[in-house]
């Protein structure tokens, strides 16, 4: 089995290292005379590197004979033949700038040239350096994960870990201030890749964008606000890319590379992306059931092995005033899991003891497509998008399970019965949207349409083995197969308005719901159609060059994923039942957030007051019936979240730099409709501090710590979950290559813990992976 598997991953690689190299472009470059020179910021007199520069025969043309972008001190050198020109230089933020009648009949240097930044919007970013991995905005924050040294060689889910306001649970759920329920999108548009954030490596990641309060334009899904992942796809003249490699203790191996090659009509790229991951860990947990003086001891021992293959491609090209896009994303992964589950159960007087040992595999492919359309007219921000897209995913799990009844030593002779189960996922999603936005003498004006159709099918076989029959036999109690189908229509409606101190945003969105769910088991149909309308405010006052005040409101929906309305129970552990719930109804969210924003030259800080109300709030309750604890989702009255939020970046010297954030929230969760012993409340707080020293040498340092303190849920509360991770840094080739040393969880304490209390039961669980690792990663960029 295992040979079958490493000769599939080895053909893979092979394949998508020969789609990456059909990719890589052919150039050719004519040297005869030099134009050179520097472009610096109009403002701060620094200079602006990695900006476009192009040179053009006449002005009318819009291909240009020769162009290039300036390095990290904005200096620029282009090798052109003889003759005059006209230049143009661009940069996202900054106005065009345009130079004319050079005379280039030798070599000449152009000297400074002023770089004259545009004005600010509400969706601008308000932190101007770029050499900080977290800048702020009126919605959020956008995360830089190459500016961050924590985050080589890891993935999606390590960027957040290290981002203020998120939190990773040990199952790698987000959680934004607090809420698990947040609308991931990968460039922006919803993908069916999102099920499995470790799957995709940090070093496809152009930045993440975190909306705490999205506006109309968004969907109204989500409690906690969006997360949108823009992967990396190459934005400057000429041909652009990099490698990187990372080794680590227990064999860990990440590879990749990416390209891109762009001229003024093409814009080709491609990366591709090879991971190997081992780890263990181990989970315990104790029940005891106060009226039958029950107990429960289990320990859960496990071992894992992903392989990842993930490759991002697409192409755009530029016609007129118009873009038509291509962009894809395929992974392809294998997962190879053994848990072993020990367990000892005082019942009635009388022990019990098993052992259950698990063999899972797991075969996960998918694709995501999107063609797009951009259409700008002539006046500046006058533009029409319309986006195509489909993503598609299928996920094939195996489970071969051995049962060992009465002892705790794991021996063959001991094994008494045996057990296996087939999950065959697939999961469609399709997206049509349009947009447009007209530019007005004081503000602009914005509509669209949405169209988001989706499909899951978890088709579900259980076997136990018969002994009189030699065979394995179809338990129908637990088989199932299970399809669920949702489409979103939605419209909106923005108008912005903007006067010299304050600017203000004003939105409505419509959404028409459909949701279909069929057990074909059962033959149990479940039908659910509504309207609900979602009004959005955003405002900025600007008290000054430096300090403005912030205001933003959503109404929001969270409606129940499709795991959660399967009412078909996973047994992997038979005395601890998970199962859906197939009457639950949507949350409803209204979101308030009240802020200041202080910008000063090389230092800011946010502090953001925020209060959320979750009518109908999901949250999992459990109960226990003879001796097995059953637990699944239910709709609460409700739960009230409201708390303080500070955001800080400062560049101190030359040498020292920090980030971070501190978040204190109170939260009150109200589950009497379930039960009066349900309704609690408590206080939770999470801090996370990066900071970077620049050493001699061209050596970097980083620490990065985090804490999360206890957080309380509906039957008990998690508790504390902290640690430190380190990286050094040695840059060379003038900052082209680098390489990183770095250790996670330096003191070995990241683990998850918590407790459950009613009045019939107490439960505890701790889990704890191995997550004090040693990661060596060399980078090369051109």
């Amino acid at each position: 089995m295992n040979n079958n598997f490493l000769e599939k991953c080895h053909c893979r690689t092979l394949f998508f290292v020969l789609i990456l190299l059909f990719f890589i472009p052919l150039i050719s470059v004519a040297q005869q005379v030099q134009v050179s020179g520097k472009l610096i910021d109009s403002k701060t007199n620094e200079p602006v590197g990695y900006a476009q520069v192009a040179l053009f025969s006449a002005e009318e043309d819009k291909t240009p004979e020769a162009y290039s972008d300036t390095n990290e001190s904005g200096e620029f050198s282009i090798s052109i033949p003889a003759g005059n020109y006209l230049l143009k230089a661009f940069f996202i933020g900054y106005k065009d700038l345009i130079v004319s009648d050079i005379d280039a009949s030798g070599a000449i240097n152009l000297g400074s040239l002023t770089f004259e930044s545009e004005s600010k919007n509400l969706d601008e970013v308000v932190v101007e350096t770029s050499k900080l991995p977290v800048r702020s905005t009126l919605e959020g924050l956008i995360i830089t994960p190459e500016n961050n040294l924590a985050n080589a060689g890891g993935t999606l889910l390590d960027i957040l870990r290290n981002t203020p306001s998120v939190s990773v649970g040990d199952d790698g759920g987000i959680s934004l201030r607090g809420s698990s329920n947040t609308n991931i999108l990968i460039n922006g548009r919803n993908s069916s890749l999102t099920q499995n954030l470790d799957q995709l490596p940090a070093s496809v990641v152009e930045e993440i964008k975190i909306i705490n309060n999205p506006n109309a334009r968004y969907d109204a899904e989500a409690e906690g606000g969006v997360i949108d992942i823009v992967l990396k796809k190459g934005i400057e003249l000429g041909t652009h890319g990099g490698a990187e490699a990372t080794y680590g203790t227990r064999g860990r191996t990440n590879l990749g590379g990416r390209i891109n090659h762009r001229n003024m009509k093409f814009n080709v790229y491609a990366g591709y992306n090879y991971r190997n991951w081992k780890s263990v860990g181990e989970r315990n947990s104790s029940r005891l059931i106060f009226e039958d003086d029950e107990t429960l001891e289990q320990t859960t021992r496990s071992s894992d092995s992903d392989i990842g293959n993930n490759l991002n491609f697409g192409a755009d090209y530029y016609f007129g005033n118009n873009t038509l896009s291509y962009e894809g994303v395929f992974q392809a992964n294998e997962t190879l899991n053994i848990n072993t589950l020990y367990a000892q159960q005082r019942r009635l007087g009388q022990d019990f003891d098993y052992i259950r040992r698990n063999n899972e595999g797991e075969s996960d492919d998918g694709l995501d497509n999107a063609l797009i359309f951009e259409h700008n007219f002539k006046e500046k921000g006058h533009l029409f998008r319309a986006t195509a897209s489909h993503s598609f995913r299928n996920q094939y799990k195996t489970q071969n399970i051995e049962i060992f009844n009465n002892t705790l030593i794991l021996d063959s002779e001991n094994l008494t019965g045996r057990e296996r189960a087939f999950t065959d996922e697939v999961r469609n999603i399709t997206v049509l949207q349009a947009d447009y936005i007209q530019p007005l003498e004081n503000g602009k004006f914005e509509t669209g349409l949405k169209s988001n159709i989706r499909e899951f099918d978890n088709d579900f076989i259980y076997q136990r083995f018969d002994e009189g029959r030699q065979d394995f036999v179809i338990d129908p109690a637990v088989s199932n197969r299970f399809l669920y189908q949702d489409q979103i229509h939605a419209g909106y409606l923005i108008y912005s308005g903007v006067k010299p101190k304050f600017e203000y945003g004003l939105g409505l969105r419509g959404e028409y719901t459909q949701v279909d769910t069929y057990l074909y088991n059962s033959e149990e149909e479940n039908q659910q159609r509504y309207f609900n309308l979602f009004p959005s405010v955003q405002g900025l006052y600007k008290l000054n060059d430096i300090h403005g005040i912030k205001f933003t409101y959503s109404r929001r929906i969270d409606r129940p994923r499709a795991w959660r309305l399967n009412p078909f129970p996973n047994i992997t552990d038979s005395l601890n039942v998970r199962r859906g719930n197939p009457n639950l109804i949507p949350e409803m969210i209204n979101s308030f957030e009240f802020g200041h924003l202080a910008n000063f030259e090389k230092t800011s800080l946010t502090t953001n007051l925020f209060y959320r109300k979750i009518n109908n709030q999901i949250d999992f309750i459990t109960i226990i019936e003879d001796g097995i604890s059953y637990s699944q989702p239910d709709n609460l009255n409700f739960a009230q979240l409201y708390g303080v939020e500070f955001i800080g970046t400062a560049e101190v010297s030359d040498w020292y730099s920090l980030n971070g954030g501190l978040t204190f929230t109170r939260i009150v969760v109200d589950a009497s409709n379930i039960s009066e012993e349900f309704t609690n409340k408590g206080f939770t707080w999470n801090a996370k501090l990066n900071q970077d020293f620049t050493l001699p040498f061209g050596f970097n340092f980083q620490l990065a710590a985090s804490y999360e303190s206890p957080e309380i849920q509906a039957q008990g509360k998690s508790l504390a979950v902290y640690y430190l991770d380190t990286s050094l840094q040695k840059s060379f080739l003038n900052n082209k290559g680098s390489v990183t040393l770095a250790v996670r969880d330096v003191f070995d304490s990241r683990r998850y813990s918590g407790n459950s209390l009613t009045n019939s039961f107490s439960q505890d669980y701790y889990s704890k992976q191995e997550t004090r690792i040693l990661l060596l990663t060399a980078r090369y960029n051109f």
